[in-house]
């Protein structure tokens, strides 16, 4: 008998296995940040950054809150789909710290 993957863990393995996906939602779990920020911590470029936050805003794991000052400051933080998230990524970090080298 043969068994198949649930589509739902393909699904998620194809979100997060996305080139700085994994990374956005990282650095985005110390709180909510700006786009400059984002991009300067992980080395991304701007298009590919945008690109990859509207994915996951449309996934309803990031949230962009516009706030009307001048100029308009634009702040991009994890929903709780994101926040729950965590426990995935700290996994990750703790093994990345057992098993790979520098």
């Amino acid at each position: 008998m043969e068994k198949s993957i649930c589509p739902r863990f393909e699904m998620a393995m194809g979100l997060l296995s996305q080139r700085w996906t994994g990374l956005i939602i990282y650095q985005l779990l110390s709180g909510p940040q700006r786009f400059c920020s984002i991009e300067s911590s992980i080395g991304i470029s701007g298009r590919v950054l945008s690109t990859r936050l509207k994915d996951l805003e449309n996934e309803g794991i990031v949230k962009r809150d516009v706030f009307p000052e001048t100029p308009v400051r634009i702040e991009y933080s994890l929903t709780d789909k994101g926040k729950s998230l965590r426990p995935l990524m700290h996994e990750m970090e703790k093994w990345s710290q057992d098993w790979l080298e520098a």
